[in-house]
């Protein structure tokens, strides 16, 4: 996957935009399970209240509470306070404040006179003891710290206290801090909170309504947070089929282009099966996978790390379960990998069997019919499709055995940490609310590694894909244009000449052509003839570059071919290849394919000189008669025409015709062959063939006999000086045919 990563530079930006989206989900959904835990704690077990820092308390009570604190806390409490009475306020301010503390009618109340966070937090730490000793105090007196301590009946414990001489007061408060360091500040927090309610209510504030405003505003600020969430997920959901579409479509075009500069060394390397399954299949592949891979494995992480960073921070107790889970989990992951991941490297390439079986089977249709071998290839094709489905079965098992294996895992987890939390609650280590945080937490940090693992599942066949795709880019074309290419100045036109040429396919032991010689010019037709086999295609396809050769020199008006642009050799060249290829379009189209410039004049004119009139005017659409992909709705011949009529309407300087009047009847084949010679009276004309007939009036023939030239010259020359020749005359025509 790592080849691909320099294909997502165009997404740079997008990839960007969706990391901080995911990180922004990210601090959505950790925050949520933290507030669930307030609302528990705070909203419902504390009515609401925050913390240990009174927004009210009565004078009284205020006294109560300094009684316990240091001068430093003492200074501390009494800046952040303001006192309020009768007589420091106005009557205005004085009636709005009882509106507010019913019992500031009945005596003074200090109130809070700071929003400042860090103030805050210290204000709660002081508070937070004192609080608990005043509560323990009024509930048990002064033996709730030390047997020592004896208050007489009638006498105010408060009162007591605050007579004692500093040294004991010091002591009572030193006795009292370490009773509570034992508690945790969560816990100590927890039990300040019935003092501070009780203090409300006596004051006469709506200790409901503090409640319900803190429910209402957490579960507000929750419903944002999720909004939030579900906002950044569908925006990374949309960028994400952006770029994996964006992907898919840049490299089916690199691999198009890529494939387009293939000669056909390279042809010869990936199949076509091979190559359109790359094309289509593994790119699929890939787009998948990428989706996925910014919606789960980019998150996953961080939501991950995220979840045991708060953890860390709010419960460290139970952390041994997630360690444990995450453990075994890892050991499952590895035991399915280790089975499932060969498995994955073996399916595109069943894929590329597949779909060859599929291509021989759709094109040899007839053939199979003919042959009457329905049956035979009905088994080749199953043979190859059972094969793809069991190795996609077993992958499919092997996923299908370990979601339920996660889910047990996930499950099991769960309730250990009920099992385990449940006593701490029980004990008071901890707190509900902080409990059921946990598990949260504990769900978030299970789900990001099954979401990894699911990752890890899809992965190794998209990279076999990525791997596959990258094969074909990194493939250069054994042929490509010069660095330093010349043009066409010599002021010749359509000269083709042959130095001492040889050729051998690559990965071969012997040369399929040895030392070709001959030169074809303008305004003559040179024939190149031989038995099956003898390196007749081989040798007019070195002219257009569809191979180099290995040995010697080709000449294109006097330069070599291989010091030019292909593009420049290819323009000068009409081709007709063996096997008559048309494109899915109609007659016109075909034929205008190689000049899409032309007339409906010139289009009829190059048809009647390829003689396909007598089947285009008979048909009822006439030059709009559909073909079909590959031209299967039209016979050998007719296709064979219409390839002709696509060449000479290009009007190149070189005709190349590769055995292409095999399939025309010989009256057709001499109609046609008088009409090219007028058509064609200022280019140069080559043709492979097998008959004879056809060559008889060429100006050159080369006879080939094993991948050399056995002979060279005219008709008449080669009857007497060829015995090649001579054989393959007399096993076609009559020693009277040939004379005529």
């Amino acid at each position: 996957m790592l080849k691909l990563v320099k294909y997502l530079k165009p997404f740079v930006w997008s990839i960007i935009f969706i990391l901080i989206l995911l990180f922004g989900q990210a601090m959505s959904d950790l925050s949520l399970p933290g507030y669930m835990s307030n609302i528990v704690n705070i909203g419902v077990q504390a009515g609401g209240i925050e913390n240990a820092v009174p927004q009210a308390v009565r004078a009284t009570e205020f006294n109560k509470l300094t009684l316990f604190m240091t001068d430093s806390e003492k200074a501390q409490v009494t800046g952040d306070y303001i006192l309020l009475d009768k007589a420091s306020l106005s009557d205005n301010d004085y009636a709005g404040y009882v509106k507010t503390y019913p019992d500031l009618a009945n005596e003074p109340i200090y109130k809070l006179n700071t929003t400042v966070k860090d103030e805050i937090t210290k204000l709660d730490t002081i508070f937070r003891n004192a609080v608990i000793i005043v509560s323990m105090i009024e509930k048990s007196g002064l033996s709730a710290f030390s047997a020592n301590f004896t208050v007489p009946a009638g006498v105010d414990p408060f009162t007591l206290i605050a007579q004692l001489p500093s040294a004991q007061l010091e002591a009572v408060r030193t006795m009292a801090a370490g009773q509570l360091s034992a508690i945790p500040d969560t816990l100590l927090k927890q039990y300040a909170t019935p003092y501070i309610s009780a203090e409300y209510k006596a004051l006469g504030m709506n200790v409901s309504r503090i409640q319900t405003n803190y429910v209402l505003r957490i579960g507000f600020l929750m419903l944002l947070l999720t909004l939030a969430g579900t906002v950044c997920s569908v925006i990374v959901g949309f960028l994400s089929a952006r770029i994996a579409g964006g992907l898919g479509r840049d490299l089916r075009r690199k691999l198009f282009v890529r494939v387009s500069d293939f000669s056909n060394t390279e042809f010869d390397k990936f199949s076509t099966a091979s190559l359109i399954t790359r094309t289509t299949n593994d790119i699929t592949q890939i787009q998948m996978v990428m989706v996925m891979l910014f919606r789960i494995m980019f998150y996953a992480p961080i939501i991950g790390i995220g979840g045991i960073l708060k953890v860390l921070d709010a419960d460290r107790t139970m952390l041994w379960i997630i360690a444990a889970a995450v453990g075994a989990m890892l050991m499952l992951m590895a035991v399915v990998f280790s089975v499932a991941l060969p498995k994955f490297k073996a399916l595109q390439k069943l894929v590329d069997k597949l779909n060859l079986v599929m291509r021989e089977i759709l094109t040899g249709l007839m053939v199979i019919r003919a042959f009457n071998t329905q049956k035979h290839e009905e088994k080749k094709f199953d043979a190859a499709n059972t094969e793809l489905m069991k190795t996609s079965l077993f992958i499919n098992r092997v996923i299908v055995f370990m979601m339920p294996m996660m889910m047990l895992l996930m499950n099991g987890v769960m309730l250990l940490i009920v099992w385990v939390g449940a006593h701490q609650v029980d004990v008071g280590t901890t707190q509900v609310g902080n409990l059921m945080a946990f598990m949260q937490y504990a769900m978030m940090i299970i789900m990001a590694f099954m979401m990894v693992t699911v990752m890890f599942i899809m992965l190794p066949r998209a990279s076999v894909s990525a791997e596959r795709i990258d094969e074909v880019l990194l493939t250069d074309p054994v042929i490509e244009d010069s660095k330093k290419p010349q043009p066409f100045t010599t002021g010749l036109r359509g000269v083709v000449e042959f130095k001492d040429v040889s050729f051998r396919y690559p990965g071969a032991e012997d040369d399929v052509l040895k030392n070709i010689t001959f030169t074809a010019r303008p305004g003559q037709t040179l024939a190149i003839i031989g038995s099956t086999g003898s390196g007749k295609s081989t040798l007019i396809n070195l002219i257009p570059r569809f191979y180099d050769a290995t040995v010697g020199k080709i000449l294109v008006d006097g330069i070599d071919v291989r010091d030019v642009k292909q593009h420049e050799l290819r323009d000068k060249i009409g081709y007709v290849s063996q096997n008559a290829v048309l494109f899915s379009g109609t007659i016109a189209s075909n034929i205008r394919y190689a000049n899409e410039l032309l007339s409906d004049d010139q289009v009829a004119q190059y048809a009647g000189t390829a003689q396909a009139l007598d089947f285009i005017t008979t048909s009822e659409q006439g030059y709009d008669t559909a073909i079909s992909q590959g031209g299967t709705n039209l016979s050998g011949g007719q296709k064979q025409r219409l390839a002709i009529a696509r060449a000479l309407a290009k009007q190149p300087e070189i005709y190349i015709f590769d055995d292409a009047l095999s399939a025309l009847d010989f009256k057709t084949d001499a109609t046609l062959r008088k009409a090219l010679k007028k058509e064609t009276s200022d280019a140069t004309v080559i043709i492979v063939t097998q008959r004879v007939s056809t060559i008889m009036g060429a100006e050159q023939i080369v006879v080939l006999d094993n991948g050399e030239i056995a002979g060279i010259g005219t008709h008449e020359e080669l009857m007497k000086n060829c015995n090649v020749y001579r054989e393959i005359a007399l096993s076609q025509l009559s020693r009277e045919e040939m004379a005529s």
